[in-house]
């Protein structure tokens, strides 16, 4: 996680430093703040990403809690190499600042899965689809383009990572851009479905088994608890105790459409 975005670095190491001492090394939070010679509010605080902590200061709380030595150089070595510089370091004009923070967590992630309710997921956008969504979203004109460059950017992550999408049949539906664009940018879901870079599965319209009331991006790490992205009206927030979510999950698998379904509606729509 880059040095440049220390937000999003410190929310990383926090919830990595958390799921070493519960799931490696079974320690309370008491437990392991009086064996670093910390208060426990400190070690609470900096789990929660709510204070810096360098990589030296978290080699001392992983030897003061008697994690093996290998295994701590292994740690301390993917940290050291997670502080490289990545597009999301240098603010753009024009870009939100979350923008960068999502992607840095992306970049660490192994498995992302989008749940969305009335636009498609940016990660499968289209330009075209992109820029008719942002003007409605009221992005100014002379902004569009540097936004959709980094959504772009971030869009280069489906070639390495694990990625699905539960879409809404709203969204599906949704004409962004107009007739033609909306068939590219179905076009486009399929392609990307078929080249195994995202499985899509369609929310029934009229299911009412689950209620979504917003937009929100699950991602799962190799050593720490998944983290929960969630687009909120006045912007977004994180979620770190994702149990909720995780269960939500376990009942889309049930009510979404297959993939084979899913790709079977979508041609249809092309085609009426």
């Amino acid at each position: 996680m880059s040095e440049r975005n220390p937000e999003a670095r410190d929310r990383f190491r926090g919830m990595r430093l958390r799921a070493i001492r519960t799931q490696r090394l079974r320690l309370g939070l008491k437990a392991a703040a009086t064996m670093a010679g910390w208060h426990a509010s400190k070690l609470s605080r900096t789990e929660r990403g709510l204070r810096t902590v360098a990589i030296h200061e978290f080699a001392m709380l992983l030897t003061a809690w008697g994690l093996a030595a290998d295994e701590r150089d292994q740690i301390l070595r993917d940290l050291a190499e997670g502080s490289s510089s990545g597009w999301w370091d240098r603010p753009i004009a024009g870009v939100p600042i979350d923008v960068g923070t999502l992607a840095a967590y992306e970049a660490e992630a192994t498995e992302l899965i989008t749940v969305v309710v009335a636009v498609l997921p940016g990660l499968l956008q289209t330009r075209e689809t992109a820029a008719a969504v942002m003007a409605a979203d009221g992005v100014p004109r002379e902004d569009i383009d540097r936004r959709w460059m980094a959504r772009l950017q971030r869009q280069q992550i489906l070639t390495t990572i694990d990625y699905a999408a539960f879409v809404s049949e709203t969204a599906l539906r949704t004409r962004w851009g107009g007739p033609r664009v909306w068939r590219e940018q179905l076009a486009h879901l399929l392609q990307r479905d078929e080249l195994g870079l995202a499985r899509i599965r369609v929310i029934p319209r009229e299911q009412t088994d689950v209620v979504l009331l917003n937009t929100w991006h699950y991602m799962r790490f190799p050593e720490a608890p998944p983290v929960v992205h969630v687009e909120l009206g006045s912007g977004v927030t994180y979620i770190h105790e994702a149990e909720w979510y995780t269960d939500l999950l376990d009942r889309m698998d049930r009510i979404a459409v297959s993939r084979d379904g899913t790709r079977r509606l979508i041609r249809d729509m092309m085609e009426g």
